[in-house]
C-alpha cells in the first residue's frame, strides 16, 4: 500500500531558497541562521513541552548513523530495499539536514547539541559539558555506544582497521564510564539481548558498512542483517529503532533520509524540517532530559506517535 505524505513537501530550491541553505564545502557548519531561525521560531516550549510532553518513552531506543549520503540517493533506490521497507512501516522525515560538513561536528551536534568548534575530522579531543549521555545517566538511566570493528571497550585510538575515532563521539567526554564505550560484537543479536539493551544505545557500523567507504547496497545489506531482528522486536516491545545520516555527500543543501520505526510510530511521510539538534530534543523528550546545547533551541517531534 503506498502511504501517502502527510504534508506537501517544498521542491527542494524553494525549500533552501527559504531556508537560506548555502554550499558549504570546505568544513563548518552548514546551517546557516535561516535554518536555525526556522527550527528556534518554534521553541517557545511549553512546560509540558520540556517535560516530554507528546513524546512517548521507549524502553529501549537505538539509534544508527550512517554516512555521506543525501536524501535522495537512498529513498526510493534500489540499492536500499531494507532501509526503504523501514521508511514504508515506519515515519520517514523528506526535510532532514545535517548542521555541519564534515562528518565529525554532526556526530558531536547529535551526542552534545554542539559542533564544539570543529569544522575538521581530527583527532583525538577531549570536551566537557553535557550530552545526551551525560543526561541520561544523571537521570538514573543507562547509555552505550556501539562501534563496529573498535578492537576493544573503552579504546581510545583514532583509527583502527575500519574504525574510526571521528564517528565516535562519547569517546570524546571523560564523563561517559569506558565501559560504556562498546565494541559492536557487545550487541545483542536475540530477543533476550534486546530486552538487556540500554535505555538509549547509539550503533556506529565501520567505514565500510555505513556507507562512507562502501556502497548503499553493502550498507542496506549490513542494517538488515545486523538491525532487522531488533527492528521487528521493537514494534512489539513498545522500544524504537532511528536510522539517520551523519551529512550527504559534501552538498550545497545537506538534506539527508531520517526514519524512525517500532511501536507507537505513525507510517508516513513528514515533510516537517529537522536536523540533528531537533532529533536530539526529541530524544531527550522522550526520557525527560534537561536539552543540552542548541538542542534547548529546538522542540520535540511530536506528530509521528500513536497513542
Amino acid at each position: 500500500m503506498r502511504i501517502r505524505p502527510r504534508r506537501a513537501v517544498l521542491p527542494l530550491a524553494a525549500l533552501l531558497g527559504l531556508l537560506g541553505l548555502a554550499a558549504c564545502s570546505s568544513g563548518g557548519p552548514a546551517e546557516p541562521a535561516g535554518v536555525t531561525a526556522s527550527l528556534s521560531a518554534q521553541a517557545g516550549a511549553s512546560a509540558s513541552a520540556v517535560a516530554g510532553g507528546g513524546v512517548p518513552r521507549p524502553q529501549h531506543l537505538v539509534v544508527v548513523v550512517e554516512e555521506n549520503h543525501p536524501y535522495q540517493a537512498v529513498i526510493g533506490s534500489g540499492d536500499a530495499p531494507y532501509l526503504n521497507s523501514l521508511a514504508a512501516e515506519g515515519a520517514s522525515f523528506t526535510a532532514s539536514y545535517a548542521v555541519a560538513h564534515p562528518s565529525e561536528p554532526n556526530y558531536l551536534a547529535l551526542f552534545s547539541g554542539s559542533t564544539q568548534g570543529l569544522t575538521d575530522d581530527s583527532c583525538p579531543h577531549a570536551f566537557t559539558g553535557p550530552t545526551l549521555g551525560s543526561e541520561l545517566l544523571g537521570a538514573g538511566l543507562t547509555f552505550a555506544g556501539y562501534s563496529e570493528s573498535m578492537p576493544a571497550t573503552g579504546f581510545t585510538g583514532c583509527t583502527a582497521g575500519d574504525y574510526a575515532r571521528k564517528h565516535n563521539p562519547w569517546v570524546n567526554f571523560a564523563d561517559i564510564p569506558a565501559a560504556d564505550n562498546r565494541t559492536f560484537a557487545a550487541f545483542p543479536t536475540d530477543a533476550a539481548g534486546y530486552a538487556a539493551l540500554p535505555t538509549l544505545s547509539f550503533v556506529v557500523p565501520n567505514l565500510q558498512h555505513d556507507m562512507h567507504d562502501g556502497t548503499v547496497r553493502q550498507g542496506d545489506d549490513w542494517l538488515r542483517t545486523h538491525l532487522s531482528g531488533y527492528a521487528a522486536w521493537a514494534r512489539t516491545h513498545d522500544s524504537l529503532l532511528v536510522v539517520t545520516w551523519d551529512e550527504d555527500d559534501n552538498g550545497a543543501d545537506n538534506h539527508i533520509p531520517t526514519l524512525m520505526a517500532g511501536a507507537r510510530v505513525k507510517p508516513g511521510h513528514y515533510g516537517e524540517l529537522l536536523d540533528h539538534y531537533r532529533l536530539l530534543r526529541t530524544l531527550e523528550a522522550a526520557y525527560g532530559l534537561t536539552p543540552v546545547g542548541e538542542s534547548a533551541k529546538r522542540t520535540p517531534v511530536t506528530d509521528v506517535w500513536s497513542r
